[in-house]
């Protein structure tokens, strides 16, 4: 869907009462096109104010990440929760554009290098590595800042090798896109022209790193609308803006740790998640756009409390269970403990976690299978793949 914009502009004219942006109009092929212009954050003309029922949503998100918070803090190694998580959202974020691909399916295939869909794996597993990359750069004293070249970087690693590998990968785009319809002038959304896109996403890196008074969550829903609204990349705007949201929270303290997948929530509710956006633009309607994001934040902390309650007690459980019995060695108890954060495992694999023999791994998973805590589910007489299946089943529960 690439479209060079034409350099007369014909009229700007304000796109509403409230001032979320403005329209540039212009005359092509016949069609008249009408890309949107946001006007730069805070919401003004009237002011977004936080009170009456968005102080209540928001005081319910926020107890909601609290518990999560409270949750992850519950276990000795975060990377039991960590590893799950971040993959559910990745999976999660990439369904919402299309992809088939399941957190078995991304497990399955990072033990084995396996998959039936590679392609849809492969743009799930970017994903981790853009969010591993963005996360490592903003922690590093050295490390790029939570900026537009921070996303760029994400961006790249998001569209490697897989669809939109063409589609300038971390580079902001340089042509007009639109989102609907076969053309801009029948598009249901034209973002702005690509020669604003540099100013526009430097307005918005400038009003992160400003004082604001909003609340920080409040703040990190503006942002990622503001960044759809923008769309500055040809393909992968959605799961970067959602990415967005997650790197914002953590970098304002609100989580510790990027354990809210708030996907789930979005797509539960998809269809209402777009239009939300839309009314933005088209009705200034901030407010409604901040009552939903507030309530699929508490549904997604929510989520993950239940999640992480109930991995915290199987691992218990099947600790406890794996105690009672004359398995109870050290390279088995090391593996159930490394199970979390490495849900399917060969006995390659286990030699390499536990570097340890191959004879010692393969008792290891024996012991474990005979628990039921692994279930081979290869069917293969050589190289078999098991699973952590309960714990995986707690992750994949929708």
């Amino acid at each position: 869907m690439l479209y060079q914009w034409p350099t007369l502009v014909k009229r700007t004219f304000p796109a509403m009462q409230r001032r979320t942006g403005t329209y540039h109009v212009t005359t092509f092929a016949g069609d008249e096109v009408r890309a949107f212009m946001p006007a730069p954050l805070p919401p003004a003309d009237p002011a977004l104010m936080i009170d009456g029922a968005l102080e209540l949503a928001h005081g319910r998100a926020l107890a909601a990440i609290d518990r999560l918070n409270v949750a992850a803090a519950m276990v000795p190694d975060t990377q039991w929760f960590l590893y799950g998580f971040v993959r559910k959202e990745a999976v999660l974020s990439s369904q919402i554009e299309g992809t088939q691909a399941t957190l078995e399916d991304v497990a399955a295939f990072e033990a084995t290098n396996e998959a039936a869909d590679p392609h849809d794996v492969q743009e799930v597993c970017n994903y981790v590595d853009a969010l591993t990359i963005a996360r490592r750069e903003i922690a590093s004293a050295k490390g790029l800042p939570l900026s537009t070249r921070l996303l760029c970087a994400a961006h790249k690693r998001l569209m490697k090798g897989v669809r939109g590998k063409g589609k300038l990968p971390g580079e902001i785009r340089r042509s007009q896109n639109w989102i609907g319809g076969t053309r801009p002038g029948n598009a249901r959304f034209v973002p702005p022209p690509a020669d604003v896109i540099a100013a526009c996403m430097a307005d918005l890196e400038r009003w992160i790193h400003a004082p604001d008074a909003l609340p920080p969550l409040v703040r990190a829903g503006l942002a990622h609308v503001q960044f759809e609204t923008i769309h500055p990349f040809l393909d992968g705007n959605g799961r970067i803006g959602r990415l967005l949201i997650t790197l914002l929270i953590e970098h304002w303290g609100l989580m510790r740790s990027p354990l809210l997948y708030l996907s789930v929530a979005i797509r539960r509710r998809q269809q209402e998640y777009y239009a939300r956006l839309a009314a933005v633009r088209t009705e200034g309607d901030w407010e409604g756009w901040t009552a939903f994001f507030l309530e699929c934040v508490r549904i997604a902390a929510d989520d993950g409390v239940s999640a992480a309650t109930r991995l915290f007690a199987l691992v218990g459980a099947d600790r406890r269970r794996l105690l009672a019995t004359s398995g109870a060695t050290v390279p088995t108890m090391r593996l159930l403990e490394l199970l979390p954060s490495h849900p399917v495992v060969t006995v390659a694999r286990v030699t390499r976690l536990l570097k340890t023999t191959k004879p010692t791994a393969a008792k290891a998973i024996a012991t474990l299978s005979g628990l039921d805590i692994l279930r081979e589910t290869s069917g293969r007489d050589r190289d078999r793949v098991y699973r952590y299946q309960r714990y995986l089943g707690v992750l994949t529960e929708e």
